[in-house]
């Protein structure tokens, strides 16, 4: 009888676990409603390959006008248009007027490029890692130098306090993640 009730707690185990993983994996690939970006997607061919890459996408949200300016003025268009794959956390437009008044065009002057390249490049990751990897791995190293944490808080993926708001969008060259505030690595 023993034996019998610690299979039956295993059983029940897994299936709270699977519950909980299916849940979790649900809420991460389906688009928020109503978010600021919900019409983000990515072109994909009729074999269901993403065709455009990071940038074309972004560009085509109509979302991350701001984002676009910024890798511009640092010069990093052409590295994110490369072959990658890269996984980049994409702060909206909103996201970038949350910065203190005159942040933005401060770090666009040419005189703090060096400053840009180091904020933009926290925001990417070499590989492309899904959603539900980033959970797993808990943490991961940026092209900055710097790392960025990776956690569930109230059912909401964060990327150190910025929370993931459209989760998972295929680029040709790797992977978006849009997310609610610019994130700064540590000075």
């Amino acid at each position: 009888m023993y034996a019998a009730n610690k299979a039956s707690d295993k059983t029940i185990m897994k299936t709270r676990t699977f519950i909980a993983v299916t849940t979790l994996a649900g809420a991460l690939l389906v688009p928020a409603i109503g978010a600021p970006c919900a019409q983000t997607t990515s072109a994909t061919t009729q074999a269901g390959h993403a065709s455009k890459t990071i940038l074309e996408t972004a560009a085509a949200a109509g979302s991350f006008k701001t984002l676009a300016a910024a890798l511009h003025a640092a010069g990093l268009t052409e590295a994110l248009s490369g072959h990658g794959p890269f996984t980049v956390f994409a702060p909206t437009d909103e996201a970038f007027a949350k910065l203190p008044e005159g942040t933005v065009e401060s770090l666009l002057k040419p005189e703090n490029k060096a400053k840009l390249q180091a904020i933009l490049k926290y925001h990417v990751v070499s590989g492309k890692v899904g959603a539900l990897a980033a959970i797993s791995a808990k943490s991961a190293a940026t092209l900055q130098g710097g790392s960025v944490h990776v956690t569930v808080d109230d059912g909401k993926v964060k990327i150190n306090e910025s929370t993931v708001i459209k989760p998972d969008i295929q680029a040709s060259n790797g992977i978006i993640h849009v997310i609610d505030s610019v994130l700064l690595p540590a000075s």
